[in-house]
């Protein structure tokens, strides 16, 4: 079996993770927990968002964390970005990547941003073109690739068929997400190969929620598939809303362990990503959702 060498993570826990929190969180502590993730070797920190703090609270002030954060060359800071106004927003902030985001299922999409599948598409070409004129690179997010909670299943030629407009229109890397987390092995592997008829393996990457605990099984199935870039977040932040009192977001030091044990290489080191987890836990007040934390840390 081939299976990647080397694994690039990308660290959401400083915009996916920190915007479910429910308590506020100060510029000062974001800042600390990218710098942290800087450190421990992460090659890609999603540090923010440009959206209305009206509906996302969290995110207020991500212009003053990217002002504050210690940058280290290649290491790419992004942010998301789902509109016009939140991209130029991120332009003045330095941001030099963004993420725009659509829905594999159209309940989803209706439910999530109030317009179909089709639309949200359209309102990403300005953003694309935008970023081609400012030397932006643009990734898209696709959710709900292996269930929705609205629908039920949502197809595997479904998502395929949003990934290949997503690449088509410009997106460099398009991220496919099990937003549920409902996800199995083989579902996993049927959905890769449907999508990778239309877009190069190199060009996709995994996020996968641990709500049903199958992220780390579904992340091996997918390196059986040639993927090797995974979305992941420290300490497990960032709650799923479907799912209450289940964990979300699938730790970083567990994907992280998996793959060291694997011989896989991604360049971060787990020392200094623990203590990183260690130290956004305290200033929330709450346990780790990472398994392989709390066994080292105790």
């Amino acid at each position: 079996m081939n299976l990647p060498t080397y694994v690039r993570l990308v660290e959401v826990g400083p915009r996916d993770g920190l915007q479910n929190e429910a308590q506020p969180i100060s510029v000062a502590d974001k800042v600390q927990l990218v710098d942290a993730l800087t450190e421990a070797g992460l090659s890609y920190i999603e540090v923010g968002s440009f959206v209305s703090p009206k509906w996302v609270p969290q995110m207020a002030g991500s212009a003053d964390v990217f002002a504050r954060i210690q940058r280290k060359p290649g290491v790419v800071y992004g942010a998301l970005a789902p509109n016009l106004r939140g991209f130029e927003d991120a332009v003045s902030a330095g941001v030099k990547e963004v993420a725009v985001f659509a829905a594999a299922s159209e309940a989803f999409s209706q439910r999530n941003i109030n317009c179909s599948i089709s639309e949200s598409l359209a309102r990403f070409e300005p953003i694309i073109e935008a970023g081609r004129q400012y030397g932006i690179s643009v990734r898209g997010y696709v959710s709900c690739v292996l269930g929705c909670p609205y629908e039920g299943q949502v197809s595997a030629q479904q998502v395929a068929t949003v990934a290949k407009e997503l690449y088509a229109m410009g997106c460099y890397e398009v991220s496919l997400g099990d937003t549920l987390g409902t996800g199995t092995p083989l579902a996993t592997r049927t959905m890769f190969e449907a999508v990778t008829a239309y877009v190069p393996r190199e060009k996709l990457a995994g996020h996968f929620h641990d709500t049903y605990g199958q992220a780390l099984v579904n992340i091996y199935a997918s390196l059986q598939e040639g993927i090797s870039v995974f979305d992941s977040s420290i300490a497990g932040l960032g709650g799923c809303p479907y799912a209450k009192g289940a964990s979300g977001n699938v730790a970083t030091e567990d994907v992280l362990y998996m793959l060291n044990g694997m011989g896989i290489d991604t360049g971060v080191d787990m020392n200094k990503l623990l203590l990183a987890g260690e130290h956004i836990c305290k200033v929330l007040g709450r346990v780790t959702g990472s398994r392989v934390a709390k066994a080292l840390l105790g």
